[in-house]
């Protein structure tokens, strides 16, 4: 019986974690089921995990608008707190991106790992798709925490690390992230918590996966 509980845990902790590469493929369908399981086992508030989603579109939207082909830039939006990831093609395109997203509405703060380089290449991409899904992947494999409570970015075979975690947590994502095969280095962007918030945050989250839906909640 734990072990068919298991298995129906994993099977979807695995799709979430092969979406970045698979993307292509069948992303109406894949997204749907994935932000279905992410929602469920996230430390955030329902609202907030929304939020979040809402400040990633508005800022690259404006980045877009405003910068146009001056940069390539990943929005990564954890608990309003905003990750630049990316190219930018001069100092001061990355100084005015930082300045267009802090400015997006609930963004509590910024940063900035935008290097100031050539536009990379869609083999780089994919290739950073590719060590996401197999950092998630060992994630889920080492069962020292769970999966879904670190974000993984990947930008020129760096991993950045996301997520609401103990600092126990922390330590492992960071051992399991650095020892896949390809990365070049992480960058620590956990926010650390106490054993005794995230009891309570898992708690709350198997009691109602839904939560509030106030944009604070959880925050």
């Amino acid at each position: 019986m734990m072990k068919s509980l298991k298995s129906r845990i994993a099977l979807p902790l695995l799709l979430a974690a092969l979406v970045p590469a698979l993307q292509g493929c069948f992303p109406v369908v894949a997204g749907g089921v994935t932000a279905g399981v992410l929602m469920a086992t996230d430390r955030r508030s329902s609202g907030t995990y929304v939020e979040d989603e809402g400040i990633e579109v508005k800022a690259a939207s404006r980045l877009s608008e405003q910068l146009k082909d001056k940069l390539h830039v990943n929005v990564t939006s954890y608990n309003r707190k905003v990750l630049l990831t990316g190219e930018a093609v001069s100092e001061e395109a990355k100084a005015q991106a930082e300045q267009i997203v802090a400015a997006v509405p609930n963004v509590a703060g910024v940063t900035n790992d935008l290097q100031v380089a050539g536009i990379s290449s869609l083999s780089a991409r994919s290739n950073d798709a590719y060590i996401t899904s197999k950092v998630k992947a060992r994630f889920i494999d080492a069962q020292r925490f769970s999966a879904n409570h670190v974000k993984v970015v990947t930008e020129a075979s760096v991993v950045y690390l996301l997520g609401m975690v103990t600092e126990r947590e922390a330590k492992a994502a960071i051992e399991v992230a650095r020892t896949t095969a390809g990365v070049r280095k992480v960058v620590n962007v956990l926010e650390i918590i106490s054993d005794a918030q995230a009891k309570d945050l898992d708690l709350r989250q198997q009691q109602d996966p839904k939560q509030s839906t106030s944009p604070r909640a959880g925050g």
